[in-house]
C-alpha cells in the first residue's frame, strides 16, 4: 500500500509540473511579442500553439513548429530566440508567415486567421 502512495504523489508531482510548463511558455511568448491580454493573441491564451484554449493534448500547427524547434536545440526552453527563429515560417499553411500574424495579432497556428 505504502508503494500504491509514493507512486500516486510522483505521478501528481510529475502532472503539476506539466500543468506548469504550458504558463511559462506562454509568458516567454507574450513577452518577446507584448502581447496585451484585450488583443485577439492574449484572448487565444494557450490556442496560439495549442489546438483548443482547454485541451492541451495536441498541437496546432505553430505549435508543432515550436515542438520541433526546441527538439532540434535538446532542449524544453522556450526562448525569444527560439520563437524569433519561426518568423519567417508559415505554420499553418495560410500563405502569411508567421512573424507577420503575430505582428497583426493573429493566430500563427490558425490558417482561418490571417
Amino acid at each position: 500500500m505504502k508503494l500504491w502512495k509514493t507512486w500516486a504523489v510522483a505521478a501528481f508531482a510529475l502532472a503539476a509540473m506539466a500543468a506548469a510548463a504550458s504558463p511559462a511558455m506562454k509568458t516567454v511568448f507574450d513577452k518577446t511579442y507584448e502581447v496585451k491580454p484585450e488583443s485577439a493573441l492574449g484572448k487565444a491564451s494557450c490556442a496560439v500553439c495549442h489546438a483548443s484554449k482547454t485541451s492541451f493534448k495536441k498541437l496546432n500547427p505553430y505549435g508543432t513548429e515550436i515542438k520541433k524547434a526546441l527538439a532540434a536545440r535538446k532542449t524544453k526552453e522556450l526562448t525569444a530566440e527560439v520563437l524569433k527563429s519561426l518568423e519567417t515560417l508559415d505554420s499553418d499553411k495560410d500563405g502569411v508567415k508567421n512573424g507577420d500574424e503575430i505582428k497583426g495579432d493573429k493566430l500563427p497556428g490558425d490558417p482561418k486567421s490571417k
